[in-house]
């Protein structure tokens, strides 16, 4: 039976200018569905595992087409809560060389910031489970988000399922004071952190030393002294950091780091021209659990995540659709993006 994975958060309508057009050049959008913890479902089926996304949603045609968006994929939404105003939306502008993308969120009044964790049977929901997992996007929704997020991972640790969160900062959602006040305590429950240098810092307080993402620069060694801590804090089993070097919104180097708390070990880097990277570290977060639960070694799994992100960059949308044969073959070193007849 294949492994289950079940995740918590937030599925939104997200409205992208077509190509690399500017909002005010816009005349229509093209239209999908995503969210941190639903991309992570969906990649988990893709890779043959039983992925299941809990949330809320609006009782009407909308939430409706977020959930068979999802099924279409293969996720199980039997546990998704119905009701509530709306469903959360984003406006996306992609950008290109020295131009940033831009992101506009309209989601407040969300229907999955105002669930109370009453709505949701934990034990029903984790019945079988292997793993859980969250991020730090949905407690920084609203304060009963928060307690949904807690409720749900102090369940996952009462049944003795492998917990992860990803730290995933927004700082349009809420301030650093408040996520680290929140965060610190979510991650009493966790078993495997995942993050970013810009994450560790302003969710958990924990800041590495001689880095620059701006700058395109990295120090690995910074990023093991925050590592260290943060076993030291919260004991995790395992800890992992994608490496962005960000030369231009086109052109990045992307890589990870992960520890066990005693060992370090930092994957192959990418040099990838970005066709879309929203998502990409979801599609690391579920590639590193994809690989830990189908008992690939710290390092391994760390070089499925990361081949799996380097191939998102080159898919448009939330989700990654590349196949488990593809991150394979990008993992054996054929980078060389051949056609295939």
């Amino acid at each position: 039976m294949s492994k289950k994975v079940v995740t918590l958060g937030e599925i939104m309508l997200r409205l992208s200018t077509p190509g690399y057009q500017r909002f005010v050049q816009a005349e229509s959008f093209d239209v999908t569905y995503g969210g941190g913890e639903a991309n992570v479902a969906v990649a988990l089926c893709n890779y043959g595992l039983n992925g299941v996304f809990v949330s809320k949603v609006p009782d009407n045609a909308i939430g409706q087409s977020a959930i068979n968006h999802l099924r279409r994929y293969g996720v199980d939404t039997r546990f998704i809560a119905r009701g509530g105003s709306r469903l959360g939306i984003y406006f996306l502008e992609t950008g290109a060389s020295m131009r940033a993308s831009q992101v506009i969120y309209d989601r407040a009044g969300a229907a999955i910031a105002d669930a109370d964790p009453s709505e949701f049977d934990w034990d029903a929901i984790l019945d079988g489970a292997d793993w859980f997992h969250t991020t730090g996007i949905t407690p920084a929704l609203s304060d009963k988000a928060a307690a949904l997020t807690e409720a749900a991972l102090k369940a996952a640790k009462a049944k003795g399922i492998t917990t992860s969160i990803d730290l995933n900062y927004r700082k349009k959602l809420w301030s650093k004071e408040k996520a680290q006040a929140v965060m610190t305590e979510l991650c009493k429950y966790v078993d495997v952190c995942i993050g970013n240098e810009e994450d560790a810092e302003t969710t958990l307080g924990f800041k590495a030393k001689n880095t620059d993402i701006t700058k395109g620069e990295l120090s690995l060694e910074g990023y093991k002294d925050v590592i260290r801590q943060m076993k030291e804090k919260f004991g995790f089993k395992y800890i992992a950091s994608s490496l962005r070097e960000s030369y231009s919104a086109s052109d990045n180097g992307w890589s990870a780091l992960v520890s066990d708390g005693n060992e370090f070990y930092h994957t192959r880097k990418y040099n990838v021209r970005i066709v879309d990277r929203v998502g990409s570290g979801d599609s690391f977060a579920s590639g590193l659990i994809y690989g830990l639960i189908t008992g690939m070694s710290m390092a391994d799994a760390a070089e499925f995540g990361v081949a799996a992100s380097a191939l998102k960059h080159t898919i448009p949308g939330d989700l990654n659709h590349a196949t488990l044969s593809e991150v394979q073959t990008l993992m054996k070193g054929d980078a060389s993006g051949r056609v295939q007849r």
